[in-house]
């Protein structure tokens, strides 16, 4: 138990100073004296204003007393040259009033400066302390918390039955108030109060989704917020391959809607110049950005090819296509292209897939296809599915037909390659020649990004109508890439790249085998029995598919999410670089997996309760061990919001941390456990989110 903090200086020792123990005669009699002027001294003497104390200081009282007089016996003059140490005495008074005049001139100055400051800085400084008092009041907060125990903490209150599906930074309305269109009211804006402190109940008839892989195909209808209505009028391929049954919604593969997306992958795989869409990996495809994923049939199917597909669609008050999509087992996050730079680096994916994806390509001068370009390996495809594409149709329609010429041309210029068009498909092949771009006539397409434009890893940057990526050493064109499964591991030129070695690479690898190992032991129902043990060897270990999301926190180099498909489990992992740390995510990109930076004082883009496990190794150091930007507190809550009920949080930290943790654990009505961990100086918390409820009205 955590103790509480006391101030003061323990013990009455004497501090003993060693110094010579005699004393002569006058030595003697002068400091009689002194004792005697000091007992005799009023009380009011012996208290000294701050001004008093300064004015001491700087002139220090030098009146006549029996030590200052001459060998006549009168005064001597204090300021007579003909003395050595009285010359000495006035150096330091007028290097003493020099001070003076320097310091009441630079009161002077700063006095000026501040009443010249204008309104609007004065309220950027107000702003600041504003902050600052607040984050002052928030550790204070913490260290009360860790200080008084878990005992005596103030259980958070549930929010009210409207915020079910509440994502912060993404409210609509607010942003129309504010002036935003055109598509940036449903882009994400964090603020000041766009968080909630209260947790998140799930809706009165939520059940716990079905395990791998029954839930990618069957998902419960009160999970997700979308209404009859919508399932039956979806409009778009991948939305119509879905049927209401009751508490169901079904997206079998044995149905007969199914054959349309398995030809129309076979239909793209043609279009590349392979046999079908097993042979992806071979031509070095392992990552898809599905862009507008209906809800992630697409990837589903895809997915026993080896390939992973991340969905990024729009926020979505009810109908979301991200939320469906998670609710299945899929990658999925929210993200626009509407006016920022998704938060992924250049160079990421492999294909990027668009079908009736509702993204006006020929928009913004065509600045939509340059982030699709950074965002495009050499080598990439970008496949496009719309009756825009259909030239005989457009023909007929001069709109369609004005955007088809202007995404072609613009394509072009970009030098990508447009293949051989099937039906309403197309796709384009990104170039792997750097010097396709400088062989351009001048003034064609959209020129090479600075080197101060280039930033490899934005963070929801504006759009950039530069072409970006041609200076990265990661420039590197799919086809000579290592193949997956064989990519996870990078060979020793490609972690060259990465400022990385081989040896590096394999102790991390090792270190999270390990781990993985004893996670999945201690992720047992059993450690919150009633029997005070942890599991042994004779305990059942938990199935293998008894996880499918997982939240990386802080991935590093993307070890757990490694060794956790080297152990076979059937998970995916999103991968997240906060931005306050080092920035590896190019890494982890290049070794075939998927991930994301992002800011942890602010609400991760994506629907309550998608997620099974979350974990973070030294993330709570990273962000709280020194300094802290927001409260821990807003992370645990934030934590709560994305854990799916009877979720998993694993989090390894210090000692003095993981205590705290555990504080905030019990606010959060989690079941709570701190493992030790051998051989080290940290701890293991393990949580589970319970199942809360909330009565049916």
């Amino acid at each position: 138990m955590s103790r509480p903090l006391h101030r003061g200086v323990s013990g009455g020792g004497r501090l003993s100073v060693n110094g010579p123990d005699f004393w002569d005669d006058s030595q003697m009699k002068d400091k009689i004296e002194k004792e005697d002027l000091e007992r005799n001294r009023s009380p009011g003497d012996q208290t000294y204003s701050p001004t008093k104390f300064l004015c001491r200081i700087l002139f220090p009282d030098n009146s006549p007393s029996k030590h200052n007089l001459g060998e006549n016996g009168l005064l001597s003059d204090p300021f007579s040259p003909g003395t050595g140490r009285n010359r000495l005495k006035y150096t330091l008074v007028l290097i003493r009033l020099s001070l003076v005049g320097i310091i009441l001139l630079a009161l002077t100055g700063s006095f000026w400066w501040t009443i010249s400051i204008t309104s609007s800085s004065r309220g950027h400084i107000y702003h600041g302390y504003r902050q600052l008092q607040e984050q002052v009041v928030s550790d204070l907060r913490d260290i009360g918390q860790l200080s008084l125990g878990a005992a005596n903490v103030k259980d958070i209150e549930y929010c009210p039955p409207e915020s079910e599906n509440f994502i912060p930074c993404f409210n609509v309305s607010e942003n129309l108030d504010l002036g935003l269109s055109k598509g940036e009211e449903v882009d994400r804006h964090c603020g000041p109060g766009s968080r909630q402190n209260c947790l998140v109940l799930p809706p009165v008839n939520y059940k716990i989704p079905l395990r791998w892989p029954t839930g990618r195909d069957v998902i419960w209808h009160a999970n997700v917020n979308i209404t009859a209505q919508e399932v039956l009028s979806s409009g778009s391929m991948t939305k119509r391959l879905m049927m209401l049954e009751e508490e169901q919604i079904s997206f079998r593969s044995d149905s007969a809607m199914f054959d349309s997306i398995e030809d129309y992958s076979h239909q793209i795989a043609e279009m590349i110049g392979l046999r079908n869409e097993s042979n992806f990996v071979r031509a070095g495809v392992r990552t898809i950005l599905d862009i507008g994923c209906g809800y992630g049939s697409f990837g589903a199917h895809l997915f026993s090819s080896q390939l992973l597909t991340m969905c990024v669609a729009n926020y979505e008050a009810s109908g979301s296509q991200v939320q469906l999509t998670l609710e299945r087992g899929l990658p999925a996050m929210i993200g626009s292209f509407n006016s920022k730079q998704l938060p992924y680096p250049s160079l990421s994916f492999d294909m990027i897939h668009c079908a009736e994806c509702h993204v006006d390509w020929d928009q913004k001068d065509g600045i939509f296809l340059v982030e699709v370009d950074r965002l495009l390996r050499p080598g990439g495809y970008f496949v496009w599915t719309s009756t825009v594409t259909n030239t005989q149709r457009s023909v007929r329609n001069k709109v369609s037909l004005k955007k088809w010429n202007f995404v072609r041309n613009f394509a072009e210029s970009m030098c990508w390659e447009l293949l051989p068009q099937q039906d309403e498909t197309v796709v384009w092949k990104k170039t792997s020649l750097k010097k396709c771009y400088f062989a351009r006539r001048p003034g064609v397409g959209p020129s090479i990004c600075s080197k101060g434009q280039d930033i490899e890893s934005p963070y929801y940057r504006p759009l950039q109508a530069c072409i970006a990526g041609t200076q990265s050493r990661r420039w590197i064109p799919i086809e000579e890439r290592t193949k997956w499964p064989s990519r996870a591991k990078l060979n020793s030129s490609e972690l060259k790249i990465h400022g990385l070695l081989s040896e590096a690479l394999a102790e991390d690898s090792l270190n999270w085998n390990s781990a993985v190992n004893n996670y999945w032991s201690l992720l047992s129902p059993l450690i919150f029995s009633d029997h005070p043990k942890r599991p042994g060897d004779d305990d059942p270990s938990p199935p293998y598919n008894m996880l499918r999301n997982v939240l990386d926190m802080n991935a590093h180099f993307g070890g757990l999410n490694a060794a956790l498909l080297d152990a076979r489990k059937s998970v995916w992992v999103m991968n997240v670089i906060p931005t306050s740390g080092s920035n590896y995510l190019p890494l982890i990109i290049d070794r075939g997996f998927v991930g994301v930076l992002h800011d942890w004082c602010e609400a991760f883009p994506t629907y309550p309760r998608t997620y099974d496990l979350v974990h973070a190794n030294g993330l709570l150091s990273m962000e709280f061990g020194q300094h802290s930007r927001c409260p821990m507190f807003d992370l645990f809550i934030e934590m709560d919001r994305v854990l799916r009920p009877e979720g998993w949080v694993i989090l390894r930290d210090t000692v003095p941390l993981i205590e705290l943790a555990r504080s905030h654990a019990a606010r959060l009505k989690w079941d709570a456990r701190v493992i030790e961990v051998e051989s080290s100086d940290e701890k293991l918390l393990i949580c589970q989110k319970p199942f809360s409820r909330r009565q049916a009205s």
